[in-house]
């Protein structure tokens, strides 16, 4: 018998301006009958930890999608990290060096293939109100200054550098997520 581990599925585009919603209680639902343990989701956007049988993050992420368009009628990508890796990420306090005021705000981007990219790092926009800080390893850590522009094409210049096989989240929901780890644990 196959031991379990602890992962965190990120779905991308769900709940978001109205539009592809998926409600946590089904979602919850959905994975518990892929033979998910413990499910718990963080707030409504797609953040969910579960235990699953010890396989590849990338066969976890198939088996989950291919469920989820067949329940749900439409394409959700699926990005997996095992909790150990998530906890390393948080505990390495990514955005100990940036200065932070109300206008700041930190995201965490997750790859779901680690490409290979030129882009040198850190990088920032011309008018410096977006910066890519680190990347570690298939995670890309960014900052957006809102007292400098209001609008950034941020999540463009993400998908134009990384490809479209990815999905952000803010620090704040990575601290939950986080907070949710430890009491599962």
């Amino acid at each position: 018998m196959n031991q379990t581990k602890t992962y965190v599925a990120l779905l991308r585009g769900i709940n978001v301006g109205g539009h592809h919603k998926v409600p946590m209680a089904d979602l919850r639902k959905e994975f518990k009958k892929l033979g998910s343990k413990k499910v718990e989701t963080v707030l409504n956007s797609g953040n969910i930890i579960f235990d699953f049988k010890d396989e590849k993050a990338e066969h976890i992420e198939n088996i989950i999608s291919e469920h989820l368009k067949k329940t749900f009628g439409f394409t959700i990508p699926v990005v997996i990290r095992r909790s150990e890796n998530f906890i390393e990420l948080f505990s390495n306090k990514p955005f100990r060096s940036v200065d932070v005021t109300p206008e700041t705000r930190l995201y965490a981007t997750f790859l779901k293939n680690d490409n290979d990219t030129d882009i040198s790092l850190p990088w920032c926009t011309p008018d410096n109100s977006y910066a890519i800080v680190e990347r570690n390893n298939d995670t890309i850590m960014s900052v957006l200054d809102l007292s400098i522009s209001q609008t950034t094409k941020a999540m463009a210049t993400l998908e134009s550098v990384f490809g479209k096989d990815i999905t952000t989240r803010n620090w704040n929901t990575i601290e939950r997520i986080n907070k949710k780890l430890e009491i599962c644990s």
